[in-house]
């Protein structure tokens, strides 16, 4: 006798659905494939995404003005010079790009916010008074604005040899320029002490960054502007007005000096050389004389009577046109009349002026 046994609780009673089971077989496997399609799918995109990283990251372009540090696993191997390069892609190679070739400037008391195409500068206009404001030797204040132009010269002491080469850079320049202002008078600070500064901020920075092996080389210190404060300005414009006049007169001084003193010069030469050719021509003419002497006291020696005749005569002859007219008259005789006295100087006849009337 077959009975039926139902068992106790929610359990499914009698044997299972073949139907059903199969159906429930064929979901499950349908899920599984379509699980593995999407695996395959995201295994085949990531190898693709790093292929193409790997082929992207294996080269690298250095431009003309720069130079580029290599490094692998974090260590330098090199620096490669402008042009396509190749590298281990994937991070293992990394490329770190330094601008050697570029002049390179740090601005203290202003900052320059944009440059035109024409050269025109635009500046910013807050003022950097903890910069540029300094004490000079005579205890004057002063603003100071300058600006600091450096190349890097060797990209690896730059990058590694200390932190912030840049910020230290900005401090060793602006405590030098402290200290040169700091040692000089406002006055030449403001006129003529600006190129002196410039040569001396110049060398000291250089110094200071070769001690500290930076890998910086420094190109120009330039002074932009050299004010007093706004304070003093109106002190410093008079100050500056009277000097320049004190210059002119100087100068106008010195003007009167350099013509003055030549033409004194010339007069002195002057009057020396004619002194000197006055005592030649009496020099000379004193030994003609006395030549001329000798020579008659010997013609005298050998013919006294002819020699004083003619001395006579000669004598007369040198002395008788000078005198003029001279008439010889014997005592009791008449005098001549002067019929044609030609020797006369004649005197102008006045003029006389007609003057116009009425008759």
């Amino acid at each position: 006798m077959i009975q039926s046994v139902r068992p106790s609780g929610n359990g499914q009673s009698g044997p299972p659905d073949l139907e059903a089971l199969i159906s429930s077989l064929q979901s499950k496997l349908g899920n599984a494939s379509g699980n593995g399609r999407i695996k395959i799918i995201i295994i085949a995109v990531a190898i693709g995404l790093a292929l193409i990283w790997g082929v992207l990251s294996s080269w690298y372009t250095v431009q003309p003005e720069e130079r580029a540090v290599v490094k692998r696993f974090g260590a330098v191997i090199g620096i490669n010079d402008p042009g396509l390069h190749f590298k281990i892609p994937f991070g293992i190679d990394t490329v770190q790009f330094v601008a050697t070739e570029r002049v390179l400037k740090q601005e203290f008391g202003f900052r320059t916010l944009s440059t035109e195409a024409g050269g025109r500068s635009t500046y910013s206009p807050e003022q950097f008074e903890d910069e540029s404001l300094m004490l000079t030797g005579d205890l004057n204040m002063i603003d100071v604005e300058w600006v600091v132009q450096y190349r890097i010269s060797d990209p690896i002491k730059f990058l590694y040899r200390m932190r912030e080469p840049t910020r230290t850079l900005r401090d060793i320049s602006e405590s030098v320029m402290r200290r040169i202002v700091g040692n000089m008078l406002g006055s030449e600070v403001l006129t003529v002490g600006r190129v002196e500064i410039q040569q001396k901020a110049g060398e000291e920075i250089q110094a200071l960054m070769d001690a500290y092996d930076a890998g910086i080389r420094i190109s120009t210190v330039e002074m932009q502007d050299v004010v007093p404060p706004p304070a003093v300005q109106p002190a410093f414009n008079e100050v500056n007005e009277a000097r320049q006049e004190r210059e002119r007169m100087i100068n106008e001084a010195q003007k009167r000096v350099n013509q003055e003193i030549p033409n004194a010069e010339g007069a002195a030469l002057r009057t020396v050389a004619e002194a000197e050719g006055y005592a030649t021509e009496r020099v000379n003419r004193a030994e003609g004389e006395s030549a001329r002497f000798s020579a008659v006291l010997a013609e005298y020696q050998q013919a006294p009577d002819v020699t004083r005749s003619r001395l006579y005569l000669e004598t007369l002859n040198a002395v008788l046109p000078r005198i003029g007219q001279v008439l010889v008259v014997q005592d009791g005789q008449m005098s001549p009349l002067p019929l044609l006295d030609l020797n006369r100087p004649t005197q102008p006849q006045p003029t006389q002026s007609t003057t116009g009337g009425g008759q």
